[in-house]
């Protein structure tokens, strides 16, 4: 009997949160005994485990001291040997360079699976802490996991090229699996709240993840302006919460636009594909991602998809083909919708203020009002779905996780 513990460190709304939660059911259904280790669990998850859940600890970073937040990592080794122990885990699958860190430490004995979702090179522009601490993990403790999963070619090769990543016969390339019946079904749920409905009455731009530097969601808010120009009457809604700073500075920026009245922040959402198969297109501004579950999801509710060129995979994942370059300076069609040039512009971080369009945002507001303009986009992601989503097998896919590598 396998006995699988999945470790993340919260329960937010996010594509990995979404994903664990994927695997969870999945592994139940065929018989597994599995458990759920969180880090930090909130009052206010989305995602939650029932009777299987288990967390360290019931309070956010941001509420510890530094003296709490030194101790608390230092345990967390400790506390996921002990629970491996308790529960006669067999396996281990981490989420995310913080979980993987950790389960790494824990010189627990059970088969350890760690899976990175990003483009890791990009992210570490950022000097942070951990983010030095992580980059010397891959020559360092990560010899201790079994198998490293890296969700597209593009993140195997970044961290190979760019991040000396040491241990290279541990990454396997693996795609997210996705619980596709589950989604339509949940997309099918009616919106209650009638103030919110009336929202998607109008044309409508949303926006579903975590408002972060990495999604750079303000590109988004300069090229929805310039849509209004020939557009109006089109709402840009937000699903989902995240980094205090990004919302203070983009909340700002509508309000200097003078746009208040037509964008929305609808914060987490326990189902947000009720939402996302009303909206008329899902909009990404990210700077850099893996292959973004929030794709997947709108192809499998029928929505087309505006998205920068956030990682060289995009194409993969938005079309039928695999092409693996694009240099973009301008937008092209896919089969799921259309692919905008990469809007990263060499240093992460919230901008200063300069109030100046640039070439990037331009081209993201001409592909959005290009999909609202056109039903083509939608009637060729329909006939296309199947196609477009037999590579994200839940059953499959999980199946490879607990795989040894050859």
């Amino acid at each position: 009997m396998k006995r699988i513990l999945l470790i993340m460190p919260y329960g937010s709304v996010g594509g990995m949160e979404r994903l664990a939660l994927s695997f969870y059911n999945h592994y139940i259904s065929i018989g597994y005994e599995v458990k759920a280790m969180k880090f930090i669990a909130l009052k206010d998850d989305i995602i939650n485990f029932g009777k299987d859940e288990l967390f360290l600890k019931n309070i956010d970073f941001s509420q510890m001291s530094k003296f709490e937040r030194m101790a608390f990592y230092f345990s967390i080794p400790r506390l996921i040997k002990k629970v491996v122990k308790k529960h006669a885990i067999t396996h281990t699958i981490s989420f995310g360079d913080m979980a993987n860190f950790f389960s790494s430490l824990s010189y627990s004995q059970e088969f350890k699976v760690a899976s990175i979702h990003a483009l890791k090179s990009v992210e570490f522009t950022n000097k942070s802490f951990f983010n030095k601490i992580f980059k010397l993990s891959y020559k360092t403790t990560y010899k201790r996991l079994d198998k490293v999963v890296c969700i597209s070619k593009d993140i195997k090769e970044d961290l190979i090229s760019k991040c000396g990543f040491k241990f290279v016969n541990k990454l396997e390339v693996i795609y997210n699996p996705h619980d596709l019946k589950l989604i339509e079904k949940k997309s099918l749920e009616p919106i209650e709240n009638k103030n919110e409905l009336e929202l998607f009455a109008q044309d409508s731009i949303l926006f579903l993840g975590r408002l972060s530097i990495q999604k750079s969601p303000w590109h988004l808010i300069e090229a929805f302006n310039l849509v209004l120009e020939t557009r109006p009457n089109t709402n840009l809604i937000f699903i989902g919460d995240g980094d205090i700073h990004v919302e203070a500075f983009l909340k700002e920026k509508i309000k200097i636009l003078n746009i208040e009245n037509k964008v929305f922040f609808l914060g987490r959402k326990n189902n947000p594909y009720k939402y996302l198969a009303k909206a008329n297109l899902l909009a990404l501004s990210s700077h850099y991602e893996g292959t973004p579950n929030v794709i997947v999801e709108s192809i499998c509710v029928g929505v087309p998809i505006v998205s920068s060129f956030c990682t060289k995979g995009i194409i993969e994942l938005m079309g039928v083909s695999s092409g693996t370059t694009n240099d973009l300076g301008q937008n092209i069609d896919v089969e799921s919708g259309i692919i905008t040039p990469n809007l990263f512009q060499g240093k992460l971080g919230i901008p200063i203020e300069k109030n100046i369009i640039n070439h990037e945002e331009r081209k993201l507001s001409e592909a959005i009002i290009s999909v609202l303009l056109n039903t083509k986009y939608k009637k060729t992601l329909n006939n296309n779905k199947e196609l477009l989503l037999a590579k994200f097998n839940l059953e499959k896919v999980c199946k490879k996780y607990l795989e040894i590598n050859s």
